[in-house]
C-alpha cells in the first residue's frame, strides 16, 4: 500500500491557472468519506485478512515468508502504479472527465483482486489477485488525490488537508472492526470493507463535479519527461534527500508491525486465531486515539515555536520505543500500551514531519513533483520490510521480539537521519 495521507498535502501545492470556487463541508464531507474508503480498500487486507488467508493455506511455519512475497510483490506493483496512473489521469479527455473514469474502473479492478484473493485456492492466485488489487486501487488512490487541487483553492488546501489526515487512522479502525464482525465466513471478511467502502467511492464518483480535458489541451507525452518527474537529486539537495531517509526508515518501522502483527500475535502472544481479528482491531483503535491526539497537539506546538527538526526527532525516538515494548510484551495487554505508544509517536510524526519536508524543497515551482518523489519513502518499505523479515525471523530463531526490535532500531535510525537537515530547526 502506499502512504495516502502524505499524498494528499503534497497534491496541495501543486500550481493552479485560476482561482477555483470555495468548497463546502458537503463536498469536504463526502470527499473526506470517500478517501476514508479508499484507505479501507488497502488496510483491511493488509492488517488483517491476507495474513489470514495465506496462514489457512500454508501454515503458521510458512506463512511469513509467503506473506513476504504476496504483499513486498505487491508494493512494488504499488510504487509504480501510483505515479503512473496519476499522470495517465492527467491526460485523460474522457467525457466522464479526467478523474471519474479511473476512480471507477480503479474500484472494479480492485474489488475483483479482492475476490480472487479470498477465494484463491493457493498462494500464487493469492499472489496474482493481490497484485491486481494493488494495481487497480493505486489508479484509484492517485486519482483521489488529484482531487484536492483540482477542486480545492489554495485558500482552503491546508484546512482540508488536515481534515483529510483522519482517514488513515480511522480506516485502520474501521476496517479491523468490519473484519471482526464477519469473523468464520471469509468471502464476507474480505468483501465487507469493499462494499462500504466502494459505496463512498462510487458515491463521491457519482456528485464530483470533475473537469474534463480537451483533446487539444492533452499534455505532450515523453518517456523522458515521465522519469525524470519522480527524481530528486540528493547531491544537489541534500536536505531533502535526509527528509527522504528519516521518512523511509520511520514507514520501513510501520510496516514490520502492520504486516506481521498477526503472527506476532499467534506466535508471541499465543493467541487463538479467531481471537486475532478482535485483538488487531483493539489494538489498532488504541493507537488511533493516541494517534489523532498527538498530531493535533503536535502540529501546533511545531506552528507555535517554529521548530520542526525536535518534534521529528522525537517523534521517531517514541515509536522505536513502541516497538520495544512489543518486542518485550508477554501478554496482550503489554502489546497495547506499545501500540498505545507508537499511536503518540506516529501522530506527532506525521503532523510535522510534512511541513518540515514543505520547508526543505528544492523549488517551489515543482513542489507536487517533489513531493511525489517522497511519497516513495512511504510505499517502498512495504516490500522492503516483508521481504527482510523472513530472514530476520531466521536469525532471530523465528522470534517475533527481534523482527520487532529490528523494526524499533529502523525507528531510530530515522531519527538520526533527520539531524544533518540544515534549512530548518
Amino acid at each position: 500500500m502506499t502512504d495516502s495521507t502524505s499524498s494528499a498535502p503534497g497534491r496541495a501545492l501543486s500550481p493552479e491557472p485560476q482561482e477555483l470556487p470555495r468548497v463546502g463541508w458537503g463536498f469536504i464531507s463526502l470527499y473526506t468519506l470517500a478517501l476514508m474508503g479508499t484507505s479501507l480498500l488497502f488496510l483491511a487486507p493488509l492488517l488483517v485478512t491476507l495474513s489470514l488467508k495465506i496462514n489457512s493455506l500454508v501454515g503458521t511455519e510458512h506463512a511469513p515468508s509467503s506473506l513476504a512475497l504476496v504483499a513486498g510483490t505487491g508494493s512494488l506493483v504499488a510504487v509504480f502504479a501510483n505515479p503512473f496512473f496519476g499522470r495517465m489521469s492527467d491526460r485523460t479527455s474522457s467525457s466522464w472527465g479526467r478523474r471519474r473514469p479511473w476512480m471507477v474502473g480503479g474500484l472494479a479492478g480492485g474489488c475483483l483482486g479482492i475476490l480472487v484473493v479470498a477465494l484463491a485456492p493457493t498462494v500464487w492466485v493469492v499472489l496474482l489477485g493481490w497484485c491486481v488489487a494493488q494495481l487497480s486501487f493505486n489508479a484509484l488512490l492517485a486519482v483521489m488525490m488529484a482531487v484536492l487541487p483540482d477542486q480545492v483553492p489554495l485558500t482552503q488546501r491546508g484546512m482540508v488537508a488536515g481534515v483529510l489526515g483522519v482517514c488513515l487512522p480511522v480506516a485502520s479502525v474501521a476496517g479491523t472492526f468490519i473484519v471482526k464482525l464477519f469473523v468464520g465466513n471469509q468471502l464476507a471478511m474480505f468483501l465487507g470493507p469493499c462494499a462500504i467502502g466502494g459505496f463512498f467511492v462510487l458515491l463521491f464518483a457519482l456528485k464530483l463535479r470533475d473537469h474534463r480535458l480537451a483533446l487539444a489541451d492533452r499534455p505532450a507525452w515523453s518517456l523522458r519527461e515521465f522519469a525524470g518527474t519522480f527524481y530528486v537529486n540528493p547531491r544537489r539537495n541534500p536536505d531533502f534527500a535526509w527528509a527522504f531517509a528519516s521518512r523511509f526508515l520511520f514507514i520501513m518501522a510501520y510496516a514490520f508491525l502492520a504486516t506481521f502483527q498477526a503472527y506476532y500475535l499467534l506466535e508471541k502472544i499465543g493467541s487463538a486465531e479467531d481471537e486475532v481479528p478482535g485483538q488487531i482491531f483493539l489494538g489498532t483503535l488504541v493507537q488511533c486515539v493516541f494517534l489523532i491526539a498527538a498530531s493535533l497537539v503536535g502540529g501546533r506546538l511545531s506552528d507555535r515555536t517554529g521548530r520542526r527538526k525536535v518534534f521529528v526527532l522525537t517523534a521517531s525516538c517514541v515509536y522505536g520505543l513502541s516497538m520495544f515494548v512489543i518486542a518485550l510484551a508477554s501478554d496482550y495487554n503489554g502489546f497495547l500500551v506499545g501500540m498505545a505508544i507508537g499511536g503518540l509517536g506516529f501522530g506527532m510524526y506525521t503532523a510535522v514531519d510534512l511541513a518540515l519536508v514543505v520547508d526543505v524543497l528544492p523549488d517551489p515551482a515543482t513542489a507536487a513533483k517533489d513531493l511525489g518523489v517522497l511519497n516513495f519513502a512511504g510505499a517502498i518499505p512495504f516490500s522492503v520490510a516483508p521481504a527482510l523479515a523472513p530472514a530476520v525471523l531466521a536469525v532471530g530463531g523465528g522470534s517475533y521480539s527481534v523482527l520487532y526490535v529490528v523494526a524499533g532500531g529502523c525507528a531510530l535510525l530515522g531519527a538520526a537521519a533527520i539531524l544533518p537537515v540544515k534549512r530548518v530547526r
